[in-house]
């Protein structure tokens, strides 16, 4: 196991971890917005109540398709998190590897 290599994709992972978790932050409050922009269309078209503006404001194109952004990017962001994790634990087991040896030289007196 290559130490370097460990630190270098953990470090080369950071940037597009942050701009994935920024854009799903994004989106996410965006969602508000663009329902409370469709649900005040539905009012206009008729939809007086909010149950029935809510439920045109959901059933809208621009909304799903939207809601389809949102889930590629949660998968974005949840595809780095889990890397980031996995050089993480890499880490430690080197780390792990490393005291092991230290102890055993260390017993066999090296």
């Amino acid at each position: 196991m290559d130490i370097e290599q460990l630190l270098n994709n953990y470090r080369r992972l950071g940037v597009p971890y942050g701009q994935a978790k920024a854009k799903r932050t994004y989106l996410e409050e965006y969602k508000k917005s663009l329902l409370s922009l469709l649900m005040k269309a539905a009012g206009k078209e008729g939809h007086n109540s909010v149950s029935a503006q809510e439920r045109e404001a959901a059933a809208n194109p621009q909304y799903v398709e939207f809601l389809k952004a949102l889930e590629t990017a949660v998968e974005e962001e949840e595809k780095l998190r889990f890397e980031i994790k996995r050089t993480e634990m890499e880490i430690e087991v080197w780390r792990t590897e490393q005291a092991n040896e230290r102890m055993e030289r260390k017993a066999y007196g090296a």
